[in-house]
Order: structure tokens, then C-alpha cells, then sequence
């Protein structure tokens, strides 16, 4: 059984709608956030006290995009995850290492000084800065996402599912409103999918069910 530690909108996202796509099954275990805080027992679990933290008999995972390209090569074959000897595998990877370390990067620094942050410590000019960083190399999606429903290999992969959760961060950040228009449309097409449309819910209702509270 696979097990995913998961808080609200948070980046274990990624992971539970990888879980969805596949439709595979899984345990889901909400924590409030941020875990380290909120739910120190936690922390025996995982000693980084960060989301999410998947398990799988001795396979123990915290990266978001590693793990959802370990469910596609672990579980697959599926066409979610694009192979060595197809065209886009190259491009595939860099999207799928670029929606973290490019992408969710900054979006962290706007969501710690401009939410969790007690007012005293909040930053203002960190906000703005690291939201025009993510803008600015949001624009690599804004031109493969002009030429192309998907971002490789012509159909839906973990590469969409990676990036497409940066762009829900952005939304409840509030960047979503500058986003440019293929981005936008794009966003649109991935809300419309059913395996996001399933991990949402599973969220919802699994946050309900253990009287885990939304991140404010």
C-alpha cells in the first residue's frame, strides 16, 4: 500500500494527482500546515517535517516531482511518463526537475513572507520580488504551452501534472491573474481534467474525514 502524507494545496499535490491519474491505490494522511508546527509528532515520520513524504514498503520519498515519476515508472508502463527512446524524453525531464526548482521556489518565499509569516516578520519587498521571479520564468510555459495543448510528446504526462500544480499554488497565491494568456488557457485545461478534478476532492474529503483544517 502506498502511503502519502499530505497538507492542503500544498506541493504533495502533485504526488496525490499522479496517484489519481493512475488510479492506483493509496492511504491519504492529512496534516495541518506546516506540519513541523502544527504536528510535531510528525516529525518522527519524517525529521525534515516537510510535505509530502510517500512510503512504499522500504521506499521512502519527499520530493514531489521525483515521486511522481517514480508511481510512472514503478506502476507504469503509462503513458503519463514519456520513455528514453521517445522524442520529448529530454524535454520531459527538464520540465519535471524546472517545476520545482524553478518554479515552486519563489512561490514559497511569497507564500512564507506574505502569509505565514506573523505580520512583524512579513516582507513586502520579498513578496513582490519573488513574484515577479516566478512571472518571469513562468514565461518558459507561456511559449510551450503556445505551440502545443501538452508540454511533450503531444499528450497529457507527469510533466503537465508537476507544472500544472506550480500554476495552482500561483492561483491561491493570487499570481494567477497575471498569468498570460496561454498560461491561462492552458491552466484551464488542466482544472478540467478528471484525475485533477478526483485529487481535489480526495483531498477535500479526506481533510474532512480526519478533522484536518484548510490552511488559512
Amino acid at each position: 500500500m502506498i502511503t502519502l502524507y499530505h497538507c492542503h494545496g500544498a506541493r504533495s499535490f502533485r504526488p496525490l494527482w499522479m496517484l489519481e491519474e493512475m488510479g492506483l491505490d493509496y492511504e491519504l494522511k492529512m496534516l495541518p500546515f506546516p506540519p513541523r508546527v502544527f504536528a510535531k509528532e510528525y516529525l518522527a515520520i519524517n525529521p525534515l517535517g516537510t510535505i509530502p513524504f510517500m512510503v512504499e514498503g522500504d521506499t521512502k520519498m519527499t520530493e514531489s516531482s521525483g515521486i511522481c515519476h517514480y508511481l510512472g515508472t514503478k506502476h507504469g508502463p503509462t503513458p503519463l511518463v514519456v520513455d528514453v527512446d521517445e522524442t520529448d524524453y529530454g524535454t520531459y525531464l527538464n520540465w519535471m526537475f524546472f517545476s520545482d526548482a524553478t518554479l515552486t521556489f519563489p512561490q514559497t518565499l511569497v507564500l512564507r513572507y506574505g502569509t505565514l509569516e506573523p505580520n512583524e516578520r512579513r516582507q513586502p519587498q520579498v513578496v513582490e520580488d519573488y513574484a515577479k521571479w516566478f512571472l518571469g520564468r513562468l514565461r518558459a510555459v507561456e511559449a510551450a504551452t503556445g505551440e502545443t495543448e501538452w508540454l511533450c510528446q503531444g499528450r497529457f504526462t507527469a510533466a503537465d501534472v508537476v507544472i500544472g500544480y506550480a500554476l495552482r499554488l500561483a492561483d491561491n497565491l493570487g499570481l494567477s491573474k497575471q498569468f498570460g494568456p496561454n498560461v491561462a488557457a492552458y491552466w484551464q485545461r488542466v482544472q478540467q481534467r478528471e484525475g485533477y478534478r478526483r485529487a481535489v476532492e480526495a483531498e477535500t474529503r479526506a481533510g474532512d474525514e480526519q478533522k484536518v483544517a484548510r490552511r488559512a
